[in-house]
């Protein structure tokens, strides 16, 4: 299964027919280099992509017209240097016994996350973006950054990809669904308890190169890659394949497509962990009677880590952890209001007591197009939550979050 996707690969790397149209991401950074309105770019809200904001980040975030050129032999970039603050304002509540703190009291976490966000046209086929972390002083500022370096050739794109990053995988390298198949690409903030690979945990840190084929129906992603940041001997490179089709159908934009993470390497001087996790994802973005509606669905999973073999690092339990969800997001007032709803279905590989489901509900409110409020309640069942130390001596089967999202 491996060998044929890493093979299968290859071939629609060499092969796909790649266009690169220069559209729009709604960053605000990326808003003021374009001088597109955020909504151009989002479906519904953000951080959700439509098929112009992918078009754009596929295009290696090089798109200009807002913005006068400085151009010279070898030069092309802005007259300005374009940068966003994002941030995250949240309050949470569970339903623990223990009252004493945190979340079960009922925690403000101001803010949550907040970054500097810089990024745009490096090039006329070079971008880039830095995330700069402004929220934790203890953890670097340089987060995440990735400098795709793009060649067309006869009516088709290439890129590679030098990255890091700090929490998003090698999927970093390029992701453009809104399955949960990279962490910050998503429809509700509760993002394990609605996507099956944000559950699993396929991600954390990452460093390395993609090598990307895009074209408006689908793309391919080969990625070598470390578990680490920062210098590093990791070796051998690790593999993360990423395949999925993009094409719009009577009116419908959809997705499918396919994660892999594989292989062995030894870090830190005696460390060996291997990369083992796959999973699957598909998403619908349309409209039913004038109203726009999105359906989200994944599958993933990670295999067990035995003892006396290497472990692998996404799942350190002794059974393969998986999961599935679906997800669906209906806008009440196109492009101001959406009310959602999702299920996962979970199994952490323990031994006994491994079942953890969640239901969903959230609803989102733009204030502006860069103004979010979002409200969403999750409760938990299966039989990992009929441990007392799981439930109410713990965080309890219920999570409620208030939250602001804010870009600008």
């Amino acid at each position: 299964m491996k060998k044929l996707l890493l093979a299968l690969a290859s071939v629609l790397f060499l092969a796909i027919p790649l266009y690169a149209p220069r559209d729009a991401q709604a960053v605000p950074a990326f808003a003021r280099q374009t001088g597109m309105a955020c909504n151009t770019c989002h479906f519904q809200h953000y951080p959700a992509l439509n098929a112009f904001g992918r078009a754009f980040k596929a295009g290696g975030f090089t798109m200009v017209g807002g913005q006068s050129l400085v151009e010279g032999d070898l030069l092309s970039i802005p007259s300005t240097l374009n940068a966003s603050v994002v941030t995250k304002l949240r309050y949470q509540k569970t339903n623990g016994d223990d009252d004493d703190s945190g979340t079960n009291r009922g925690e403000l976490q101001f803010p949550d996350e907040a970054a500097l966000l810089i990024g745009g046209r490096v090039g006329e086929h070079i971008g880039f973006i830095l995330e700069a972390q402004m929220a934790d002083g203890e953890s670097p500022t340089f987060a995440s950054f990735q400098i795709p370096v793009g060649m067309e050739i006869a009516g088709m794109r290439y890129e590679v990809v030098p990255f890091t990053t700090d929490a998003f995988g090698p999927q970093y390298s390029f992701e453009v669904l809104n399955t949960g198949a990279i962490r910050h690409l998503r429809t509700l903030e509760h993002r394990r308890e609605t996507s099956a690979v944000q559950y699993v945990g396929a991600q954390g840190e990452a460093q390395g190169f993609g090598f990307v084929g895009w074209h408006n129906t689908g793309f391919v992603n080969y990625t070598l890659w470390q578990p680490e940041v920062g210098s590093s001997d990791s070796a051998p490179l690790l593999h993360y394949v990423r395949l999925a089709a993009t094409p719009t159908i009577a009116g419908w934009d959809l997705g499918v497509g396919g994660q892999l993470w594989a292989g062995s390497t030894k870090h830190g001087g005696t460390t060996r962990e291997k990369a083992e996790a796959w999973a699957i994802d598909l998403q619908a973005q349309g409209n039913i009677l004038n109203a726009p509606v999105g359906f989200y669905a994944s599958y993933a999973r990670a295999d067990g880590s035995n003892p006396g073999e290497t472990a692998n690092m996404f799942n350190s339990n002794p059974e393969a952890e998986s999961a599935w969800s679906v997800l669906a997001e209906l806008g009440v007032l196109p492009n101001r209001v959406t009310v959602a709803v999702g299920y996962r279905d979970g199994d952490n590989g323990e031994t006994t007591s491994s079942e953890q489901d969640a239901l969903t509900f959230g609803a989102t409110f733009l204030l502006t197009q860069n103004f979010e409020l979002q409200v969403n309640h999750t409760s938990y069942f299966g039989n990992w939550y009929d441990v007392t130390a799981n439930n109410e001596g713990s965080d309890g089967d219920q999570l409620t979050t208030l939250m602001i999202f804010a870009a600008f």
